[in-house]
């Protein structure tokens, strides 16, 4: 018989790395923190929904729900966004739009 436990902990071992490294990522460069920032998006990409004689054939959903680490990159985001702020005292409303 198999342990499906350990099974899906195998398949979902690098993903979960990757959430963590990311999630453990300290901001200590100014310009690491202003790449980051110009890198994520500050918004989730639109939804969209495709019709046909105004009935909905096909629902594009919002491009963060199929990612698994969007959560993680949007907190490594806003670490770099605080550290522009805390850090380099620079105005970051310009990243904010």
């Amino acid at each position: 018989m198999y342990n499906t436990v350990s099974n899906n902990n195998a398949i979902y071992s690098p993903l979960s790395r990757l959430q963590t490294w990311l999630d453990n990522m300290e901001i200590q460069e100014e310009k690491l923190a202003r790449q980051l920032v110009k890198f994520i998006p500050s918004q989730c990409p639109f939804a969209k929904e495709i019709r046909l004689f105004n009935q909905v054939i096909l629902r594009i959903p919002p491009l963060c729900k199929l990612n698994p680490c969007y959560d993680q990159l949007i907190g490594l985001r806003f670490r770099a966004l605080c550290f522009l702020a805390d850090k380099c005292n620079e105005d970051i409303t310009q990243y904010c739009l």
